[in-house]
Formats: structure tokens, sequence, C-alpha cells
């Protein structure tokens, strides 16, 4: 089975985003087949939702720990 076929979940939202852009690297080469572009394509839209998903925990974790009031950001 190849990478980009890889059933496994990642570890994390860290592991998820080098792999998917490690994906996104494959796609932008050019090279591969149709077939390996459909499966990268595939395994990268899998790892785009688990991304999505984690933040989206996260938020919802900051909510509560925040009083449901998140407050814009501002770097000072």
């Amino acid at each position: 089975m190849t990478e980009s076929l890889s059933p496994i979940p990642p570890d994390s939202y860290e592991t998820a985003l080098k792999e998917l852009e490690g994906q996104l690297q494959r796609l932008e080469t050019g090279q591969l087949t149709l077939e390996e572009a459909l499966a990268t394509y595939q395994r990268g839209a899998i790892l785009l939702g688990y991304c999505q998903t984690r933040l989206t925990d996260a938020e919802q974790r900051i909510r509560v720990l925040e009083g449901e009031s998140l407050q814009p950001y501002s770097p000072t």
C-alpha cells in the first residue's frame, strides 16, 4: 500500500499538517500518474478533514475556557 493510500490516522495535528504539505508537494511536481495523483488527492482530503476537525475541537475547548466569549486576537 502506498503512503498516499494509508488508512492510518495521523498521530497529531502537526503530523497531519506535515503529511498534508508533503502530499501537496507531490501533486505540484506533476510527475505522478493519474492513479497516484488521485490517491494522493484522496489522502490529502482525509488529512485536511482531520486538521479541520482538530482545529474546530480546539476552538470549542477555548470557548469553554473563555466562557463562550472568544476575544479578537491582538498581538502584543
